[in-house]
């Protein structure tokens, strides 16, 4: 009845500072007379955060033109009459408060880090052929705002794994220290390189929900309601 298409997904970084894989291996410089400066910075944090961003609808498209945007993942002679897309963002974003030892050899500091995720947009088509208020039009509808609340139950349940995950990582409970330069740069990397895919690929892991809904046996209840008003209007 509908397809999914798989959401797309875009990181985008917002940092000044990096540390690595073998972040936890820095080693302390020997100017631990100037420690106690490190301890006045803050605590490490990581935040999660999701977009607000209000779902929109679409009633433009004919079902052939949701069929033909769906097309990647429709079933031979399948007919798309309503359809669910979501843009997956990722952004990352980081502050960090940084003391460097005058003889400018190492540096300690505390990553802040901030995670920001979601759909945006998140858009909900329904095909023309069914004008708003009719019977078949409801049908549609109800059922793509069950992919959509998978969609946000995804989410939801991402936002406390990632959290839990990230500040396994990042939010050691001290600053950390490292040369001056080098361990900031090793983090921007490890943000890139390692923790943008990561988030990305929790996003695909909702597929296997939002394919449940797609059954072939949801289409055929969608397809005959309502009296056989939708087949008629497919023919």
């Amino acid at each position: 009845m509908r397809v999914r298409r798989p959401a797309v997904l875009r990181g985008q970084i917002r940092s000044t500072c990096a540390l690595g894989a073998a972040l936890l291996c820095l080693v302390a410089q020997p100017a631990l007379a100037q420690s106690d400066r490190c301890s006045e910075l803050p605590p490490p944090s990581v935040t999660i955060k999701h977009f607000d961003e209000p779902v929109t609808f679409n009633t433009r498209f004919s079902y052939k033109e949701l069929t033909h945007l769906g097309a990647a993942a429709v079933r031979p002679g399948q007919q798309v009459l309503g359809l669910t897309r979501g843009k997956a963002v990722v952004q990352f974003a980081s502050e960090m408060p940084t003391y460097r030892d005058p003889t400018q050899r190492w540096e300690c500091f505390s990553p802040q880090i901030t995670l920001t995720i979601g759909f945006s947009p998140m858009t909900v088509y329904v095909a023309k052929e069914f004008p708003e208020g009719s019977c078949a039009y409801q049908e549609i509808y109800a059922h793509e705002q069950r992919h959509v609340k998978t969609y946000q139950a995804h989410l939801a349940s991402m936002e406390i794994s990632l959290g839990e995950t990230l500040r396994r990582r990042f939010a050691t409970g001290r600053p950390w220290r490292g040369e001056q330069g080098e361990a900031r740069a090793q983090l921007l990397r490890e943000i890139q390189e390692r923790w943008t895919p990561y988030v990305q690929r929790e996003f695909t892991r909702g597929d296997a929900a939002q394919a449940l809904l797609d059954t072939p046996e949801e289409y055929e209840r969608v397809a005959s309601s309502c009296d056989g008003e939708i087949r008629k209007r497919l023919r």
